[in-house]
């Protein structure tokens, strides 16, 4: 698949739609180019949740962001997950759906961190037939998202931007390219998070992540419960001189603000966006 979505506007910035902002949304009709859903957190049978969100959809494109494919884990596909999904993209015309390059999963155990896989040939060729299997009964390309990470396998044989290239050239996928998470990597590994976007097939990405990071010191927490940091920023920057269009999501999940503060963030994305636009097309 291309990274450009067709059913998002591309090079415009949206925010993650959340409970508590939903009613004044619902109410003012904010000038939001889109939403993005996590799925799991809008998956009750009836009731007013379901209605909430189809009343956002009938104003507004969606897409669909996952945390529970567990892409990279070794136990069977959780198929009734998958047919949650399924239902949901289906009944709210959700653009596109996503989840990230993880396991959630072990034996019976359901995590709530996203676990870092090896980058492996082995790990490769697991990972790829999980995602071919995902997308045919979905029946669409899923973009997979890079995540952060908190330690590194000593046998991985290659680096993540090989393997998700990789993988995106062996099941037809695309990429969720997460700014924030390529920074708090960079931060606790030691390696160029703009060497990462260089090397990962950038027409091939779908959708980019902005979020912010709790700052422990010694290391990153991709957090999501701060405004977007000025290194982030930077990178968003460096991304945005390849000229990709991909849609742009400001991310937070902990700690949620006031709706106006998302917003704020969101103006700031759209604006370097803008700024790189007119550059681009030779607009002083």
């Amino acid at each position: 698949m291309s990274g450009q979505s067709a059913g998002l506007p591309e090079y415009r910035a949206g925010i993650g739609l959340r409970t508590s902002h939903v009613a004044r949304i619902l109410d003012q009709k904010p000038e939001v180019p889109w939403f993005e859903v996590l799925m799991d957190n809008h998956t009750a049978q009836g009731g007013l949740i379901p209605r909430q969100l189809a009343a956002v959809r009938e104003h507004y494109p969606l897409s669909l962001h996952c945390v529970g494919m567990s892409l990279g884990g070794v136990e069977p596909l959780d198929m009734d997950y998958l047919d949650t999904v399924r239902r949901m993209l289906h009944e709210y015309g959700a653009a596109q759906v996503s989840d990230h390059l993880c396991f959630t999963r072990y034996g019976q155990h359901h995590f709530n961190d996203l676990l870092p896989i090896p980058f492996t040939a082995e790990s490769l060729a697991h990972v790829s037939g999980r995602v071919a299997q995902v997308q045919e009964y979905l029946g669409t390309p899923i973009l997979v998202e890079n995540v952060s990470t908190y330690l590194q396998f000593t046998d991985s044989e290659m680096t993540e931007a090989e393997f998700m290239t990789e993988l995106v050239a062996s099941t037809g996928c695309g990429i969720l390219l997460d700014i924030n998470n390529a920074y708090v990597n960079e931060f606790n590994h030691g390696y160029s998070a703009k060497t990462f976007i260089d090397s990962i097939p950038i027409e091939y990405v779908g959708e980019v992540h902005l979020a912010g990071y709790e700052d422990k010191d010694d290391y990153l927490i991709d957090a999501h419960n701060n405004r977007v940091s000025d290194a982030v920023w930077r990178l968003f920057d460096h991304y945005l001189q390849s000229g990709h269009r991909a849609p742009v999501l400001i991310e937070w999940d902990n700690d949620i603000p006031e709706l106006d503060i998302l917003l704020d963030e969101m103006g700031r994305a759209q604006r370097r966006i803008n700024q790189y636009s007119q550059t681009a097309a030779g607009v002083v």
